[in-house]
């Protein structure tokens, strides 16, 4: 008998930590450009610009900097939005819901509000294919958004 392997399982990443912080604290992080360039990419990487239109449909443009001062824009749409429970957004898109070149992932990220100033963070990416989930684990995935949900961590420790 074969096992059953899910369907988004085949094209999964996915984080989750509990964190000491209130969803709305580690919502703003997501959703305030300021914020997000002060976490986003793991260090010595840096976030040089940040457009957020955070609501269903509204386009996003995050351009990450290399240490050697390379630019590497990334456009999309977000698609659902639940102010301080949930953020979904895509790559599938650029803005106006203009098909991107190369689709890669959809992101959803959740907070659940566990009491006693704690929350259940949840970071799941979703691929198109089997090919761009190895890719995306093979970059560096677990220790790229393992290290930059430190960050995001640190900053919201710092700004208490």
């Amino acid at each position: 008998m074969c096992e059953q392997i899910p369907p988004s399982a085949v094209y999964e990443l996915s984080l989750e930590r509990i964190i000491d912080a209130s969803p709305e604290q580690l919502y703003r992080a997501w959703t305030e450009p300021e914020l997000l360039k002060q976490w986003f990419c793991p260090k010595p990487w840096g976030v040089a610009h940040a457009e957020l239109d955070v609501r269903a449909g509204g386009s996003n443009l995050v351009i990450m900097q290399s240490p050697d001062g390379d630019l590497f824009p990334n456009q999309g749409v977000y698609l659902e939005i639940i102010p301080n429970q949930k953020i979904v957004f895509t790559d599938a898109y650029t803005s106006a819901w203009v098909p991107s070149a190369k689709p890669f992932m959809t992101g959803t990220i959740t907070f659940t509000d566990l009491g006693n100033g704690q929350t259940r963070y949840h970071a799941q990416v979703l691929h198109w294919n089997e090919s761009d989930k190895a890719e995306h684990e093979a970059m560096g995935f677990y220790e790229g958004w393992g290290a930059a949900t430190d960050q995001l961590i640190a900053l919201i420790k710092h700004s208490s």
